[in-house]
């Protein structure tokens, strides 16, 4: 059976509603940095989504081909992520979507090594007749967070970070918020096959300790 990051890690993919303060590990990621719109149908963000699900499923499915990479098992390919900011603004305003600046990845196995993301580049590029040359190998260690599943449209996720932060003020810790900790979407649910109020996105925020 494939293993399935969100079933043996639930606690990082299905969490409650009601937020609650994890330690995220480190975790390995093909990713693509883009700015713009997401909902751009001609954007960098639906490219960027091809590119990702293009090299994923080339490491997923090596296995029925001549590479073999070392350590391999077979695996669910994990939900897309997505690290979000804007210049001048302290977490995100959706009133300005076309400001975004974003990291898009999907994780992957601790088995995926350079040279084996190097091949899927290549054996990607080869199949599909595109260019993946932006998508890159990422080790991210997010650490202390501050997180909850948030259900319903992307655009009233703000009601869900104040009560983040808000449970988080009171356990004892501040938003840590900076360029290398980003506003950060785990998107659980098919954007384009489930109606906006039954959307189910996890929403983390890096937090620190308030006497820090």
């Amino acid at each position: 059976m494939a293993f399935d990051y969100k079933k043996e890690c639930k606690g990082l993919y299905r969490p409650s509603r009601k937020p609650a303060i994890v330690t995220v590990p480190a975790m390995s990621f093909v990713a693509v940095r883009g700015s713009g719109d997401p909902n751009d149908a001609e954007g960098e963000y639906q490219h960027a989504l091809n590119v990702l699900y293009g090299i994923a499923y080339t490491i997923k499915m090596s296995k029925k081909g001549a590479r073999g990479i070392e350590g391999y098992f077979d695996f669910v390919v994990p939900p897309l992520e997505g690290f979000w900011w804007q210049e001048g603004v302290d977490g995100v305003d959706y009133g300005r979507k076309g400001a975004f600046e974003w990291i898009s990845a999907i994780r992957l196995p601790e088995f995926v090594g350079e040279e084996d993301f190097a091949w899927a580049v290549e054996e990607t590029t080869r199949k599909k007749k595109a260019d993946f040359s932006s998508a890159r190998l990422v080790r991210i260690e997010e650490g202390l967070c501050v997180q909850a599943m948030h259900v319903g449209p992307y655009d009233e996720e703000p009601a869900t970070v104040e009560a983040m932060h808000a449970f988080a003020e009171r356990e004892g810790y501040v938003p840590d918020l900076c360029d290398e900790r980003r506003h950060h979407e785990i998107y659980l649910s098919d954007a384009r096959r489930t109606a906006p109020e039954k959307l189910k996105t996890v929403i983390r925020h890096p937090v620190r300790p308030a006497t820090a």
